[in-house]
This record gives C-alpha cells, sequence and structure tokens, in this order.
C-alpha cells in the first residue's frame, strides 16, 4: 500500500471517527428503573451488589460524557408508564429496568409498545436463575433486546448498543 493510499485511507477513519461523536454527542438516552431499584446497594448484595444507582449513574455519565442521560425511578406503576410515555417519542433510547414488574405489568409492556423510542430491558440478576415466576415477562416481546444477569454492567452495554445502532 503506498503512503498516499494509507493517508486517504486515515483520513476516511478519521473523518468518521468525527461523524460518529457528533451523532453521539447529541444523543438523549433515559434510563427508567422499577421497583426496589433505589435500595441498590443495600437490598440483597449477594445478589445486586454494593453499589448504589447514585453512584453507578455517574459512573455511566463519566463513561459516556457525549451523551445527554436522565435518571427516574419509581416504585408505582403508574408513574413508571408515564415516564416511559414522557421519554417516548423525542429520546434516542430508553434503558428500562421494570424490576418486578417485569412478571406483573401488562400495562408496562403495553406503554412499550405504544411508544416510538427504542427500549433495551435491563435486569442485574439472571431472572431465569431464580423463583419460576420470575421467568415470565411482559415486557421482553416489546423492547428491542433484553440483557439479563450481568449485573450493573447490562446498562453499560445497553448504552454502547444505542451508540452503535445510532
Amino acid at each position: 500500500m503506498s503512503i498516499l493510499s494509507l493517508i486517504q485511507c486515515s483520513k476516511k477513519i478519521i473523518s468518521s471517527f468525527f461523524v460518529k461523536i457528533r451523532v453521539i454527542r447529541g444523543m438523549k438516552i433515559a434510563i427508567i428503573n422499577g421497583p426496589n431499584l433505589n435500595l441498590l446497594g443495600k437490598r440483597e448484595p449477594d445478589v445486586y451488589g454494593n453499589l448504589s444507582f447514585d453512584v453507578y449513574f455517574k459512573q455511566l455519565q463519566d463513561l459516556f460524557p457525549a451523551v445527554t442521560f436522565t435518571y427516574f425511578q419509581s416504585n408505582v406503576e403508574g408513574e413508571l408508564i408515564n415516564e416511559l410515555q414522557s421519554v417516548g417519542f423525542d429520546f434516542d433510547g430508553i434503558v428500562l429496568n421494570p424490576g418486578g414488574y417485569t412478571h406483573t405489568s401488562v400495562a408496562i409492556g403495553d406503554a412499550i409498545a405504544a411508544i416510538k423510542t427504542p427500549v433495551v430491558e435491563v435486569h442485574i440478576s439472571n431472572v431465569h436463575a431464580r423463583e419460576d415466576f420470575r421467568k415470565i415477562s411482559h415486557v421482553s416481546a416489546k423492547v428491542s433486546g433484553s440483557i439479563i444477569g450481568l449485573g450493573l454492567r447490562g446498562y453499560e452495554l445497553a448504552v454502547r448498543w444505542f451508540i452503535e445502532k445510532k
């Protein structure tokens, strides 16, 4: 390969890199957590770890400084639906951990189906390795994908998917 070819190839790589950075800089991603996730770091640390979500959220923001994040947590089903509807038409992605509502809430599944913003479902623990009732999901069929059992890292992987998809 000639030096001229290498320079042209390098210019293309650099150009595509900066285009990608501009795209990422404008990205808005909402993180929505359901019931009991406000207790991360305190609740069942052997299952969910010792880190609070507030601390982890700051780490996520530091990892992706060009992305604008919002964070919402509620223990109330209707508030989660309201938040999905609120961000579901203007954001580039939603990372949703519906917690226990995964297994019980047809309404959250319906809210996901009603919005345009793609949703990635995240579960910190492997719900399929737990109680039988946790193997039922009213959410999974409505989302773009699910990340299950990879700890808090699942949120990061979901964000990376949205960035690569953009």
